[in-house]
């Protein structure tokens, strides 16, 4: 996911009702956001998506869930339970030292910018919930948090924010996004957390864009909002679509894409067609930056990690939009020589927890996978004697990992006894 910051989401439009499969009878009829990396053990990839975890995490199939409940390792694009990443991702927002969004922009343009603002902070408090105000979250503390400042930050920064000031994405306020979420049980397990990016390589892209593209794509952001309060627009893509989609397991890169990067597509069939050639060079340019440039580091990082740590699992939580369309993360691994795999929601795990160095390991690795029933006595002797033998062959790291501490080797169990 490209984070620009924990409060900026995938601006919505009007909240609808829709009719969804259930989260628990029909789960395996969905589709996944999973992807095995096939080796011993495996590692997986795995698509988020910016909007509260609440929307999302019932319809979230086991599996995905098991393969991050198991994992050894979990990375993300960025860290976002580090201070020092959220401040660095504030700096960057910011104008050079003296300078004001009033001094830089055209004159028109600040002010219908500052009227928005004005009227967004109005409108506020109507469209807070009663939820959000029974955590103590305020209308006056929510604006702040997310505008506070707003007159000191560039104005690719300020479009995004205005994009974000919606009253669908003001009500999902206060839960955390699913990359987040899955950070904090990440913290929660115990787990070793990194993440493949750095601050400055998500938001160098948005500073890279010249000031006659900015200043287009905020005009035709403040036009877009100007147009749904008079109620005569409405954005092809909300934040109700791309949970929809989510959670309907589509695997259509368009409107991950978008989430993926952050950014408003602005091309339409009503531009002038100079403006028509501006809207295109700012897509160009933002999938080319935010997408493709990212895909193909993230995968060179990903497999350094792989090739460093041989004998643990990964579980990577990037947007899923990362996965999805051409030149993906995917793809990278795959010219590597790696084996990627999507893997359906119905699909079993292996939840084998035998140790990568253990002696005859890939005997009890069989055991596992195969899980033969307790249909007879012998066959129950032999799998009690396969649990002794293992419990007393091995002692957790200070990790939590098991490993192998004797050179007790459990091959040489009567196991003959599972062909009765």
């Amino acid at each position: 996911m490209f984070s620009l910051s924990p409060l900026l989401q995938w601006p919505g439009m009007n909240v609808y009702t829709y009719s969804a499969v259930s989260p628990l009878s029909q789960q395996n009829e969905l589709n996944s956001f999973l992807w095995t990396i096939k080796r011993d053990p495996p590692s997986y990839f795995f698509g988020t998506i910016h909007v509260p975890y609440t929307r999302v995490w019932d319809f979230i199939p086991e599996n995905s869930k098991k393969a991050f409940q198991q994992s050894h390792i979990v990375y993300f694009e960025l860290d976002l339970t580090d201070p020092f990443t959220i401040s660095a991702l504030t700096s960057c927002q910011l104008l050079p030292q003296g300078e004001n969004l009033q001094d830089v922009l055209p004159h028109d343009i600040y002010r219908r910018l500052k009227r928005h603002l004005e009227y967004v902070k109005l409108m506020m408090p109507s469209w807070m919930t009663p939820d959000q105000r029974g955590k103590g979250l305020y209308a006056d503390y929510l604006f702040n948090a997310i505008a506070g400042n707003w007159e000191r930050k560039r104005p690719v920064w300020v479009m995004l924010m205005v994009n974000s000031l919606t009253e669908v994405d003001i009500k999902s306020r206060g839960m955390p996004v699913l990359d987040l979420f899955l950070a904090q049980e990440a913290e929660r397990l115990r787990k070793q957390t990194g993440a493949v990016e750095k601050v400055e390589e998500q938001c160098h892209p948005l500073n890279g864009l010249n000031f006659s593209q900015v200043v287009f794509a905020l005009n035709q952001t403040l036009l877009q909002q100007e147009s749904l309060r008079a109620g005569s627009f409405q954005i092809p893509y909300t934040t109700e679509d791309l949970i929809k989609h989510y959670n309907c397991g589509d695997l259509s890169s368009i409107i991950f894409n978008h989430d993926t990067s952050q950014v408003p597509n602005f091309i339409n069939a009503t531009l002038p067609a100079h403006e028509r050639i501006t809207a295109q060079e700012i897509d160009s340019y933002f999938r080319q930056e935010l997408i493709y440039k990212r895909n193909e580091r993230m995968g060179r990082r990903v497999k350094n990690l792989l090739e460093e740590h041989p004998d643990k699992s990964f579980f990577f939580a990037f947007g899923a939009g990362h996965f999805m369309g051409n030149n993906t993360v995917i793809d990278v691994l795959r010219r590597e020589g790696y084996e990627v795999e999507h893997t359906p929601a119905g699909q079993a795990i292996n939840n084998c927890l035998v140790p990568h160095r253990f002696p005859g390991s890939s005997f009890l690795s069989f055991m596992c996978l195969t899980a033969l029933p307790f249909n007879n006595p012998l066959l129950l002797y032999c799998y009690i004697f396969i649990f002794f033998c293992l419990l007393f062959s091995l002692e957790s790291d200070s990790s939590g990992s098991l490993q192998a501490v004797s050179m007790t080797d459990c091959s040489h169990i009567p196991c003959f006894l599972l062909h009765f």
